[in-house]
């Protein structure tokens, strides 16, 4: 015989039941996550925002895309430890995208990794990895000698890329290249990340292209650099190569209102602006950066700052 207080704990027990699954997945750790590392398009470096770089953790791997100067410091303010990066993908060879490239791995070494990074990147990404070595060859042999440490010229391993394609594929996520003009760079890569949770496209720098939206379509989340032109044009009115430097610029990024036009054209889910020409106008704010945008883009828009975490699914 089944008394009140037994068919109560039933009740109860059933109950708790029914709502774990929703418990368990309130505080799940999510399995894929983006990092906007650093925000500010081009080389100079300020005292705020922190030059290009990004960000992917899939089932607790971390992916870094792009290695301007600060990366190392902003993995470990984002709380990553530098030695468990796993791939490093380079989208161009401009310097803000690739200055800390080498030392982010040196960074690694010196903070104990003993596992391998691979590395992906234009055509030269090998050949700088190889110089690199020869740069620093004295320190490296020095420590290894002298510290007892692992030889870090067999743990980086780089490879060129030399047109488009998946050019990566493990269980957790798959990675597509997708050549995208920057003039006068050629070889300049867009990156498709296809996790469990998602797919995330990174635009690199680029201007304005109407492929780009065919690549990135349907995608969960589309990071996208952008330029503003009224603040392009306060630039340009204080630096001595100003008109050259306002060409290069116009013709090689995208402006805020033809971001909006790719989003809209790729039907994305979430338009993350980031990688701002120029990331250190004081005067610019977050209704200039999307104002333009929305004109032709009707969904969710974020504007990126340093160290700012994005979970998926969105």
């Amino acid at each position: 015989m089944i008394d009140r207080r037994t068919t109560l704990k039933l009740a109860l027990g059933s109950a708790t039941m029914l709502a774990a699954p929703s418990v368990r997945a309130q505080n799940a750790k999510p399995r894929t996550r983006i990092v906007f590392l650093g925000t500010k398009g081009g080389p100079r470096v300020g005292i705020g925002a922190s030059n290009p770089a990004n960000l992917v953790v899939v089932n607790d791997t971390p992916i870094v895309i792009d290695c301007g100067m600060g990366v190392s410091r902003q993995l470990v303010s984002a709380g990553v430890p530098i030695p468990s990066v796993k791939y490093i993908f380079i989208s161009h060879h401009h310097s803000d995208h690739n200055l800390e490239y080498g030392n982010l791995f040196y960074n690694a070494w010196a903070a104990g990794l003993s596992t391998p990074i691979h590395s992906f990147g234009p055509k030269g990404i090998e050949a700088m990895t190889k110089e690199y070595w020869e740069l620093n060859k004295f320190d490296v042999e020095t420590r290894i000698e002298d510290e007892g440490r692992p030889d870090p010229r067999k743990l980086l391993i780089a490879k060129d890329i030399t047109d488009g394609g998946v050019v990566l594929k493990t269980p957790d996520v798959t990675v597509t290249a997708f050549r995208t003009p920057h003039p006068p760079i050629v070889d300049n890569f867009a990156y498709k990340f296809e996790t469990p949770d998602g797919v995330i496209v990174f635009s690199s720098d680029t201007a304005y292209n109407p492929k780009l939206a065919e690549f990135a379509k349907g995608a969960d989340v589309l990071v996208h650099e952008c330029l503003y032109i009224p603040a392009v044009d306060r630039l340009v009115a204080k630096t001595k190569n100003g008109a050259t430097l306002k060409k290069h610029l116009l013709d090689s990024h995208t402006s805020t209102e033809d971001v909006g036009r790719i989003a809209a054209a790729a039907s994305v889910k979430t338009l993350v602006l980031s990688h701002f020409v120029p990331g250190d106008d004081p005067q610019v704010t977050d209704d200039d950066w999307t104002r333009d945008v929305k004109t032709n883009f009707k969904g969710r828009i974020v504007v990126a700052k340093d160290l700012m975490e994005l979970k998926l699914p969105v």
